[in-house]
């Protein structure tokens, strides 16, 4: 396994479709999208959440409901929601504990790493 794999502070499957937090998987963004749209993409994202946090700050449910759903918009272009970027018919394991998917003896090798 290579240092972006083993030795980041959230590591990535080793076909790397997943980044694991606290032993969960989180669906990495489309590695086809250029670096162009991942970046507007991104910053769409960023925005978004900036949102979301302003509008809890108001107590705005209104503005609350858009932001949210200007983060899915966002997190859908990227590949990280939605449909799956990869095109073998393996499964989504997004928001799974790592143990339960058939990534769990990798992940068990990598926690087992002094």
């Amino acid at each position: 396994m290579s240092r972006s794999q083993t030795g980041a502070k959230y590591p990535r499957t080793p076909d790397g479709r997943y980044f694991v937090v606290n032993g969960q998987l989180w669906r990495c963004s489309n590695p086809a999208l250029a670096d162009e749209a991942r970046q507007h993409l991104v910053g769409a994202l960023m925005e978004a959440r900036r949102a979301v946090k302003q509008a809890k700050a108001c107590d705005d449910a209104a503005a609350l409901k858009r932001a949210r759903a200007a983060v899915n918009d966002a997190k859908v272009a990227l590949g990280e929601r939605g449909p799956v970027w990869w095109d073998d018919g393996s499964p989504d394991y997004n928001r799974y504990k790592a143990t339960n998917t058939p990534y769990a003896a990798w992940y068990d090798r990598l926690v087992a790493q002094p």
